[in-house]
């Protein structure tokens, strides 16, 4: 059963996409059309989005859901409309919470995806510098100003964890793979040595790893499922032996990979 989702922002749309998909989840029996409207922040952009809805109830021929994070008042009200169902997250929230705290909230657009604050927009900014130059092991050197290490085979998801830790959280986390030539040695790759306190690991089921590594080499031996047996079966005996917590990354999403790492190790977000 199809219907549309319209996500309504004066700024990037980016926290009603966010709130808006984790109710959307919830329906698995509805195949959601998602069509986000960023920065309407005058009238005429107001008007032209309430006619685009329209239509598209039209279209339909169904009431189309409406996700709004829109703070102005005046816009908000031109969006109280029958053609849609309209969920004014700003409406619903902020109204009981200014009751509560008896104060009146700042009714600004863009305080939660603007640069609030200088230091924190600059903590984020190094860590994702950080973790782009010192992915997969390519700088050995500057290790000691990680906040985390992550280790495990090629392809267990280690890259795109240490961007999502930097961009969400502000944590500066390195990573450096497990190679055959460390489970011939028993050992850690050399480098790693200094910094045990600060490794975390990754495993993944062989079976996902082998249909990830034929998408990037094709009919290679690194990418036949003997190879990814032989190497998380040795990556996860290596990691028990020094002791070092890894997590299973198969059946996580970025999302909950993240928060379990930060959980795991002990880590505290610099950003908000």
């Amino acid at each position: 059963m199809p219907r549309t989702a319209f996500f309504v922002s004066a700024r990037t749309a980016i926290t009603a996409e966010m709130l808006g998909h984790s109710l959307t989840v919830q329906f698995e029996g509805v195949d959601f059309r998602r069509i986000t409207l960023p920065y309407i922040d005058t009238r005429e952009k107001a008007h032209a989005a309430v006619a685009q809805i329209r239509e598209q109830a039209r279209i339909d021929g169904c009431r189309p859901m409406v996700f709004s994070t829109l703070i102005d008042e005046d816009l908000r009200s031109l969006f109280q409309i029958d053609e849609a169902l309209v969920l004014d997250f700003f409406g619903h929230f902020i109204g009981p919470m200014e009751q509560e705290l008896g104060l009146g909230s700042t009714h600004l657009a863009g305080k939660v995806h603007g640069i609030a604050s200088f230091e924190e927009y600059k903590n984020r900014i190094d860590a994702i510098q950080y973790a782009m130059s010192h992915d997969d092991g390519s700088m050995a050197k500057n290790l000691a100003e990680a906040d985390i290490i992550l280790v495990g085979v090629s392809r267990a998801g280690k890259t795109p964890a240490c961007l999502y830790l930097a961009l969400q959280y502000g944590i500066k986390a390195a990573n450096y793979p497990l190679a055959p030539e460390d489970f011939d040695r028993h050992t850690l790759p050399k480098p790693l040595h200094p910094h045990r306190t600060k490794l975390f690991g990754l495993t993944i089921e062989p079976e996902r790893l082998t249909v990830i590594r034929e998408s990037r080499k094709p009919g290679s031996q690194y990418a036949t499922l003997a190879a990814c047996q032989h190497e998380v079966t040795e990556a996860e005996n290596l990691m028990r032996q020094l002791g070092i917590v890894f997590l299973n990354t198969t059946k996580l999403s970025i999302e909950e990979l993240a928060t379990n790492i930060l959980l795991n190790a002990g880590l505290k977000r610099r950003i908000h």
